[in-house]
């Protein structure tokens, strides 16, 4: 694998927003940064790149056109690298678009979808990273304390619960004494999950967070829309749910 940021372009609005993120990022991490454009044409890969020189000081870019369908070139385009960053229109399926998804759920490596909105310039003042605190995914929190030490912000690691599906359905609530009772149990194990990362990453700051929400809808809130929320793509629905309802850049790490 080679040490650079691959960003793909279509020379459309959301496109040119991500390779200005990719390219905020190549510069932070001192890596170079490849535009990669699935076309028959080369112009859109070397005007974007050109952009990006001019915008960004010390940053070494270079283009590639690459033929045939748009994810599988992507996806070998972003093997060969430390990191995809992809544009999507909107929160919505519709919006976040086939290519940005399916390269979401198939990557070799890691994928940053960046929405429309999001403004390049500014990196990160937050990373939220959703874990699963009775299985947490390993490559994911690696991603995110990095992210958290490279941004020098704090990490919020979040752990969505439920109530137990017996008593989800019951007639009467349940008692305010048994769900707190519960909810420290679910404390418990996010401390116990991140004590092995806060003694690899002592310099990052960590705020434990247990919500009962739904994990998707727990992670966009908190990320907002200046943070980087990050995700396992082990969570199946919880990642795809997350990028069409975050309103910052959404970084899907396969395990």
């Amino acid at each position: 694998m080679e040490r650079e940021i691959i960003t793909g372009v279509d020379g459309s609005a959301p496109s040119r927003t991500a390779a200005e993120w990719a390219a905020g990022e190549a510069v932070l991490r001192g890596v170079p940064v490849r535009v990669v454009h699935v076309t028959c044409a080369e112009a859109a890969a070397d005007d974007v790149v050109a952009e990006l020189l001019d915008r960004h000081p010390g940053l070494t870019a270079r283009g590639e056109t690459l033929t045939g369908p748009p994810v599988a070139a992507l996806r070998t385009a972003g093997a060969r690298g430390e990191l995809l960053v992809v544009g999507v229109r909107g929160r919505s399926p519709v919006a976040v678009g086939a290519t940005a998804a399916a390269l979401a759920a198939t990557a070799d490596g890691p994928v940053v979808l960046v929405p429309c909105t999001t403004d390049p310039a500014r990196r990160p003042d937050r990373v939220v990273v959703g874990v699963d605190a009775r299985d947490p995914a390993v490559d994911a929190l690696d991603f995110a304390f990095r992210a958290a030490r490279r941004y020098r912000t704090v990490l919020h690691a979040l752990h969505a619960w439920r109530l137990p599906s017996n008593r989800v359905c019951l007639p009467w609530p349940v008692p305010e004494a048994t769900r707190a009772t519960w909810e420290d149990y679910e404390v418990q194990l996010l401390s116990d999950a991140l004590r092995p990362w806060r003694e690899k990453y002592p310099d990052v700051e960590v705020l434990e967070d247990v919500v009962l929400l739904p994990a998707a809808e727990g992670l966009a809130h908190a990320a907002g829309e200046t943070g980087l929320a990050v995700v396992g793509r082990r969570s199946g629905t919880t990642a795809l749910a997350l990028v069409w309802h975050a309103r910052c850049p959404v970084a899907v790490v396969p395990s």
